[in-house]
């Protein structure tokens, strides 16, 4: 037997790891590629994405909260209301009074909006109240206090519902308690910053200018009447005390309406235009009429649709609407049009700057040049508006210096009166379907009117119809300047909708300098 030296034998075992060095290379690489594909499918979540998805939870959790304990029982004077925090894109409150409707008020610009429902009324403080309406005046500190006392209430439960709401949901969705509890307090932190926004932008004013939505019928009386606003501090107070009594009204414990008492020192008028031979308008014209106690209607033109005389029957109604009826002829009236208006009883037709005293007011207006009852017909553009807005505006200035300035001018195309401003106090326009308002550059206000007739037969051309909408304008007696406006707006074929919205001059808010408007000069005419 031969021994192999150990020197021999070194060689041979480095020549056999060497022949094993591929394979062990290889199942090392195989067993990369096995477990690469495990590591891929589950990365670690982005910071964003972890973020985002605390503030959906927070949010969630909020909302809960709020929806399950966010509401408080409150009394306000007469009346058991539930007060409610929702979240909201545009803030304000909204005060449910079913079955009549609902009143809105731009109160704050903030990610959430109060709710309030109105549930019962005490029928003894009610009857009292009803009875003795001159009790309002200690009712102003009632209903402030009671209010002050409920949002404070509402303010205390809100919070605890938002950080339970979302610290319980964040418990549920993470399992981890430092989670949950970086959920409350991210809630908490959100209500605290809505709450700081909704008392930056707070705006006592807003509960003179409500907004209502639902009966027509409920309307006047819910809302109330226009009057000047004088300056004193109370005035809030007051307006939100009379507010509750107007309420109070109509939940009366004989289950009536109650009728509208319109306050005697303002003028009632109610501007209609383009109504299109819609003869559904003559019914809602007269129920507005009746329930505002319209002194006198205008119509800004527009009534017909292409001005024949076998159309001319469709203005019968107008001597039964019982209120005088001054009118201006629009692009679509015709002559045939005037000329028969001309000769009912009770209708006011103006024309080339015409003046007349209606109801206490002065009215100047002019028709339209133009007659365009189709789109076959080409209009003669802008330059003629130019004329009549000009021949109107000439004719009020011969109304001032003669001693007998107009309140207000009358013309179907806002083209033409705008050519009015400095001239009148008040324009009033049609023509465009939709309704607007703007303070024309020499201090005249320019009053637009949308379609009272829905825009006719061509409310059905578009996927949804066009509303009908209407305004009641509030004239101070003794200065016949305009207090205060409510637009008015129903839905159109087919619908039941009804919004009334109620705007205040920016000279007439409270603590506002008071300036001079045009033509300022007490109108001495007779009628």
């Amino acid at each position: 037997m031969v021994r192999v030296p150990v020197r021999a034998r070194v060689p041979v075992a480095a020549l056999n790891r060497i022949r094993r060095a591929p394979h062990a290379l290889a199942r090392r690489r195989r067993s990369v590629r096995r477990t690469r594909p495990a590591v891929e499918l589950m990365p670690r979540p982005r910071p964003w994405v972890r973020a985002l998805g605390l503030v959906t939870v927070v949010l969630a959790g909020a909302w809960l909260g709020l929806l399950t304990v966010g509401n408080v029982r409150v009394p306000v004077g007469p009346m058991d209301t539930t007060m409610t925090l929702r979240p909201s894109l545009t803030g304000g409150t909204k005060i449910n009074i079913s079955p009549l409707g609902a009143l809105s008020l731009d109160s704050h610009v903030a990610p959430v909006r109060l709710d309030v429902n109105v549930d019962q009324l005490d029928p003894v403080r009610a009857q009292a109240l009803v009875d003795h309406p001159e009790r309002i005046t200690g009712l102003q500190d009632e209903v402030t206090r009671d209010v002050e006392h409920g949002t404070f209430d509402l303010a205390v439960r809100s919070c605890v519902a938002v950080v339970t709401g979302a610290t319980t949901l964040g418990l549920a969705v993470y399992r981890r308690p430092r989670r949950a509890l970086a959920a409350g307090g991210l809630a908490l932190a959100l209500l605290a910053a809505s709450g700081g926004t909704a008392y930056a932008t707070w705006k006592p004013q807003s509960v003179l200018e409500p907004r209502f939505s639902g009966l027509l019928s409920s309307a006047p009386s819910l809302v109330g009447n226009a009057r000047s606003i004088v300056t004193e501090f109370d005035v809030y107070q007051q307006e939100l005390a009379r507010l509750v009594t107007n309420v109070t009204k109509l939940y009366d414990v004989t289950s009536t309406l109650p009728a509208y008492s319109p306050d005697p020192s303002t003028i009632r008028v109610l501007h209609v235009s383009d109504i299109h031979l819609n003869p559904a308008s003559w019914k809602i014209i007269a129920s507005l009429v009746d329930q505002y106690k319209v002194d006198v209607i205008v119509d800004s033109g527009d009534t017909m649709d292409h001005g024949t005389a076998a159309e001319n029957r469709f203005l019968d109604p107008i001597s039964d609407l019982g209120a005088p009826y001054v009118w201006v002829r629009g692009n679509h009236d015709s002559l045939l049009t005037q000329r028969y208006l001309e000769g009912m009883k009770n209708v006011h037709v103006l024309d080339d700057g015409r003046a007349e005293t209606v109801a206490g007011l002065r009215f100047a207006g002019i028709g339209d040049p133009q007659f365009t009852p189709d789109r076959s017909t080409q209009p003669g553009g802008d330059s003629v508006e130019y004329l009549a807005g000009a021949r109107l505006a000439s004719a009020l200035r011969d109304q001032k210096t003669a001693g007998t300035p107009a309140d207000v001018a009358i013309a179907h195309e806002p083209f033409a009166a705008r050519l009015t401003d400095g001239e009148v106090p008040l324009a009033l326009a049609g023509h465009l379907h939709h309704e607007g308002t703007e303070v024309m550059k020499n201090g005249t206000r320019l009053r637009i009117e949308g379609s009272t007739g829905g825009s006719g037969l061509r409310a059905v051309e578009d996927t949804y119809p066009d509303p009908i909408q209407a305004s009641i304008l509030y004239f101070d007696r003794d200065t016949r300047r305009l207090q205060a406006w409510d637009e008015i707006e129903l839905g159109g074929l087919g619908l039941t909708t009804a919004e009334v919205s109620r705007h205040l001059p920016e000279e007439n808010q409270p603590g506002a300098p008071q300036s001079p408007s045009p033509s300022a000069t007490p109108s001495t005419a007779a009628p």
